[in-house]
């Protein structure tokens, strides 16, 4: 597509402007940009109750409308993290080692931006300055492609960040956005590896697997969050209810909440009525066993397919193991490698636990809502990776780097 390939000319041009950048000046725009977004928070407001208003006439509702409603305290946390990566030190340029060889060469690795990077995602209006942050930090061009649903929220964030970054002198063609929301746009910036370096899809399953398998960009996998509490025998019963309310309920429709929840037989009469109860006050659907149901008279039957749902949505998976061992090995089958959780006050468990799960990000008595890259330190983040090749759990500024080998020599030859 010739919009598509006029961008990633542009994209080019500016990721070698924006490799040479200081760290002071990538800061100076992030933090313009940061207040330009409190400034333009009524005219960003005004954009994105268009799509608000779209969504509804198609019927969008809960989670899903939530993740596309932008609000004065998310556009002003919007900017709180773009602040927050302009005082994180900057990776560009890090020694990572320099050693000297028997023959005189001294020969060192060093951190490098990755180039152009393109984003696929859907509705989720964050990701745009979260991703533009990111990406500034570490020297790289963006070119972005949001979901139809979103494209009122994301133009007018992109079109507030260019002019922050015109009036640095930064520029503009570093954050670049594809307003073009058909499938057809989106199945061409997958075969765009002439001008992109890596490409990072941010969204649900079907998403993700169709970013996958059509791809010719090498890929950065973001995952589905399938996650799990797994209330273990020694588990304090208050801990145990507060950590799986909070992990089910404090945003239902993000890759981080709790999809299905393993509690362990000897205390599934002790706090399940209690804690699905709390559950069922604040609209959560249960989804139970056999066990599960005859304690909770309001669940209803889990089928195969729910252990393995990524639900984004207010409804919770239930089941009753007999052993530590059990929850393992479902977690292990059924989840995708985002984040566990173990609530436990037995040690060795807690080790096992950590040992044993295959997952981007295991928990011990906390919910699993903190993977998040502000959350973690990181200031935002750009995906949560579940694949184990050159990055995993939050993508932060590293992870958006890459290296170089530099080699010093007093002319010695081979």
């Amino acid at each position: 597509m010739n919009e598509l390939n006029e961008k990633g000319i542009n994209a080019q041009k500016a990721a070698g402007l924006l490799s040479r950048l200081s760290t002071q000046q990538k800061n100076m725009a992030l933090k313009q940009t940061a207040d330009l977004l409190i400034e333009k928070a009524d005219y960003i407001l005004v954009e994105n109750q268009k799509d608000i208003q779209a969504a509804n006439a198609n019927n969008i509702k809960g989670a899903l409308l939530d993740r596309l409603r932008l609000n004065m305290a998310r556009i002003e946390s919007m900017a709180e993290g773009l602040e927050q990566v302009a005082l994180l030190d900057d990776p560009v340029g890090e020694v990572l080692y320099m050693k000297k060889r028997p023959n005189g060469l001294q020969i060192g690795q060093v951190r490098v931006p990755l180039g152009v990077i393109g984003i696929i995602y859907e509705a989720r209006p964050n990701v745009t300055a979260d991703a533009f942050a990111l990406c500034l930090k570490t020297g790289n061009a963006v070119i972005l492609r949001g979901g139809k649903e979103a494209i009122n929220s994301n133009k007018a964030i992109v079109k507030v960040i260019q002019d922050a970054l015109r009036s640095k002198g930064v520029p503009v063609d570093a954050i670049q956005l594809v307003e073009d929301t058909s499938r057809e746009s989106a199945l061409a910036m997958m075969k765009l590896n002439k001008y992109l370096d890596v490409l990072i899809p941010r969204g649900g399953a079907g998403l993700i697997q169709t970013v996958v398998e059509n791809s010719s960009v090498p890929v950065l996998e973001t995952g589905v969050g399938n996650c799990h509490t797994y209330i273990d025998e020694s588990a304090d019963p208050g801990m145990a209810q507060k950590i799986a309310v909070n992990a089910k309920t404090h945003r239902p429709g993000v890759c981080n909440a709790m999809e299905s929840l393993l509690i362990h037989k000897s205390l599934a009469d002790k706090v399940l009525p209690s804690l699905c109860a709390e559950l069922k006050s604040l609209n959560v659907e249960i989804r139970g066993d056999e066990t599960v149901q005859k304690l909770v008279p309001f669940a209803v039957p889990a089928t195969e397919k729910d252990w393995s749902t990524e639900y984004l949505d207010l409804i919770l998976a239930v089941k009753v193991v007999s052993s530590l061992e059990d929850a393992i090995n479902h977690i292990n089958s059924f989840g995708s490698s985002h984040s566990e959780c173990i609530v436990t006050e037995n040690y060795s468990n807690a080790q096992r636990f950590l040992l044993e799960v295959d997952a981007a990000a295991v928990y011990v008595n906390a919910s699993t809502r903190f993977t998040d890259g502000f959350e973690f330190g990181f200031g935002a983040e750009i995906g949560i990776s579940t694949q184990k090749l050159h990055a995993r759990g939050p993508m932060g500024l590293k992870e958006l780097t890459s290296t170089k080998y530099i080699i010093y020599g007093e002319g010695q030859v081979r």
